[in-house]
């Protein structure tokens, strides 16, 4: 029976289309597609719920620190500007704060240094020929002791153990870098010096390249003479 039932010719059906005089509003919306608009709308009217709720139950005493820092502008929630937050006695204390821990950080990395190249017997980055050699454990001191000539001096770097000659070359490697970083916290700290200067009161002006008696690729400033009572 359901052979002869498919065989008996049946017209197609076809979706109806959007009335001529609807075309302006375009295709015409499915069930599928109400579907899919229906649990779009019934979403953002269950989180607009949601919040309402929040906003009923919410305690008077909340504060948080956005409530403050923040401003409304076409209904989205912006940041103030940072420009005018601090005034110039709060900005000259933090530029302070900030000089003081990079001035820190160079007297830390030099006393390192120092220490290192006491270590490493090296000089103005140039190691003498004396070297420091380091042992993992007592086999390694027992086999340097072995290897010392009987004089008392220590034997040649190529004849240590391949471990103290990693350990020695990463000391050196070391040494190097603390020096590199040394001088660019020196930099930095001109740098931040020199802006804390310009943030002082008074006229002052940048000195062009002919003014300047020892040229330099920095900016040189002079600040005109102001009369004390």
């Amino acid at each position: 029976m359901s052979s002869l039932r498919n065989a008996i010719f049946r017209r197609a059906h076809k979706e109806r289309a959007q009335p001529n005089s609807r075309r302006k509003f375009g295709l015409l919306e499915k069930h599928k597609d109400y579907v899919v608009r229906a649990k779009a709308y019934h979403k953002k009217e269950e989180a607009l719920r949601k919040l309402k709720e929040k906003a009923t139950f919410r305690n008077p005493d909340e504060f948080y620190f956005k409530m403050v820092k923040t401003k409304t502008v076409d209904g989205v929630h912006k940041l103030e500007s940072q420009a005018n937050k601090y005034s110039q006695e709060e900005l000259m204390l933090m530029k302070t704060q900030d000089i003081g821990y990079v001035l820190q950080k160079v007297q830390s990395e030099k006393k390192k240094i120092e220490k290192l190249t006491a270590m490493l017997h090296s000089l103005d980055n140039q190691p003498s020929n004396r070297h420091v050699y380091y042992a993992e454990d007592r086999e390694d001191a027992k086999e340097i002791q072995l290897r010392t000539s009987k004089d008392g001096t220590v034997p040649a770097y190529e004849d240590m153990p391949h471990q103290i000659k990693r350990k020695t070359t990463a000391s050196y490697r070391e040494l190097e870098a603390r020096k590199s970083r040394v001088n660019d916290l020196e930099k930095l700290y001109m740098d931040m010096a020199l802006q804390k200067e310009l943030q002082k009161k008074g006229r002052k002006r940048k000195l062009r390249e002919d003014e300047i008696v020892q040229p330099t690729s920095k900016p040189v400033y002079k600040w005109r003479p102001e009369r004390k009572r």
